[in-house]
């Protein structure tokens, strides 16, 4: 019977979900959702004074959007306490820990001495092998016994085996002084209680897990798959930070790009796939493995995700993105768009949806659209309207009255009106333009003539008319 695999991301709720934190949940995501396995959430909100349940919840808005459903409930590493002391107990009773009573200046003085002296400053304790029954009565911290000699491997999917000697570990704190459990206690606990059988994290957490394979050896749990990849830099080589842009998650929600395009973007970011750039969801569920993580930190590029977004705007389904437009109308605060604005955007995706990288793009191609009667156009578009034009396009509206609506007839029939004015289609386009979108750049006369339909068109260029000298 194959094992099932167990993935999870985990969190701390002090900000938004950043864009590696996101990354990192697609990999976990990828990984167990491409092998019928679990991706589960937990929240690490051990620090109380920094974990704030907005932060919480902009991490699962956050995943929510970007599509990354979880299996059962996000868990709560701060609830857990009790369970994570447990261990600590038991992990004294077996003597696999033990009480330190040394007070922070002795700690002190000890590293002091050793850097005098040129060695370690890594903490032995005295009491690591003390007989019990000389334990005074004050404050102590229960600590890991340490191996001394050897080394610890971790044998890492990204990495390779990263070997660390065994000299360079300490022996580290279970539980505090005031009984609370220490973060490397907890998420080692809390990954063996979860199942977890894989670990995909960051790999600034390289060095945490021979710390954390410490407590698994002395539970006697079976260590599980690490796999550490490397952060995202910058365009500039350095590492990711708010003078390179956006950095959260929600920002991107906000600027308006499809969370396809996004989770596509981010599974390019440090991972591939041969030359593949441009996939979907089931494409990358099904292809995503380890193997291909590279151990290079991956750049962000803005243009690469503009140019995936765009991909995916224009190969989604219409009704799926007209859904997600409405939900970027309602995170960026605007209304939404009414049923007969959304009836007609339904019709007008196939000229939209062209060299569209971004919803406030979609929407501005839309203008035509979203714009209400009387148009009243922009600048470089009200030159076109001269009294000539304006007098044309009188003439023009009752052929529309009787002209079949289809492109190739109104083609036709414009192609024969501008010829019987001894002008070109071309010169009568800017005029149209005006007239149906109150712009100068907008898709083709004849799509924004179809989407409109017959009544509105009439209407618009009757509008338009009216002020004809």
């Amino acid at each position: 019977m194959s094992q099932t695999i167990v993935t999870r991301f985990a969190p701390s709720p002090t900000g938004f979900l950043h864009i590696g934190g996101a990354r990192t949940a697609l990999f976990n995501w990828l990984y167990a959702r491409g092998r019928g396995g679990k991706f589960l959430l937990r929240i690490e909100d051990t620090d109380r004074a920094r974990s704030t349940p907005e932060a919480t919840q902009a991490i699962l808005d956050g995943m929510a959007w970007l599509g990354l459903d979880h299996d059962g409930d996000a868990i709560s590493q701060y609830a857990r306490a009790d369970r994570h002391r447990e261990v600590a107990l038991e992990l004294l009773d077996k003597g696999a820990a033990y009480k330190c009573f040394a007070t922070q200046d002795e700690i002190e003085a000890f590293r002091e001495a050793a850097r005098a002296e040129n060695r370690s400053t890594l903490f032995q304790s005295p009491w690591r092998d003390a007989d019990p029954s000389s334990h005074p009565d004050a404050p102590y911290v229960i600590r890991i016994k340490a191996p001394r000699d050897g080394a610890t491997v971790i044998r890492d999917e990204v990495q390779g085996d990263v070997t660390i000697r065994n000299d360079q570990l300490d022996d580290m704190v279970l539980l505090r002084s005031d009984g609370n459990p220490v973060y490397m206690l907890a998420v080692a606990v809390d990954d063996h209680d979860m199942g977890v059988t894989h670990v995909i994290r960051g790999d600034d957490h390289l060095n945490n897990a021979a710390r954390q394979m410490m407590i698994y050896t002395a539970m006697g749990w079976p260590v599980p798959v690490y796999a550490h990849i490397p952060l995202i830099h910058g365009p500039d080589g350095k590492k990711l930070s708010k003078r390179h842009g956006a950095l959260g998650v929600d920002e991107y929600r906000r600027m308006g790009y499809p969370a396809a395009g996004m989770r596509n973007y981010l599974a390019r970011l440090g991972w591939s796939h041969g030359d593949d750039e441009f996939f979907t969801d089931a494409q990358a569920q099904e292809w995503f493995d380890l193997s291909g993580i590279g151990k290079s930190p991956a750049r962000f590029d803005v243009k690469k995700l503009e140019n995936l977004c765009g991909q995916h705007i224009a190969t989604s389904d219409d009704a799926a993105l007209l859904h997600e437009l409405q939900d970027y109308l309602s995170a960026t605060g605007q209304p939404p768009l009414t049923d007969a604005i959304l009836s007609r955007m339904q019709a007008g995706m196939y000229c939209l949806k062209e060299r569209a990288k971004t919803f406030p793009e979609l929407l501005d191609k839309a203008e035509f659209i979203l714009a209400e009667r009387p148009i009243s156009p922009e600048p470089k578009a009200a030159a076109q309207l001269d009294d000539v034009s304006r007098r044309i396009l009188k003439e023009l509206t009752p052929h529309l009255q009787t002209a079949t609506w289809t492109r190739d007839d109104l083609e036709t029939l414009a192609k024969h009106f501008a010829e019987s004015h001894n002008t070109t289609f071309g010169k009568l386009a800017g005029p149209l333009r005006a007239a149906l979108a109150g712009r100068s750049a907008t898709p083709s006369v004849f799509d924004m003539m179809l989407v409109l339909g017959r009544d509105e068109t009439i209407a618009r260029l009757s509008d338009a008319a009216a002020e004809a000298g």
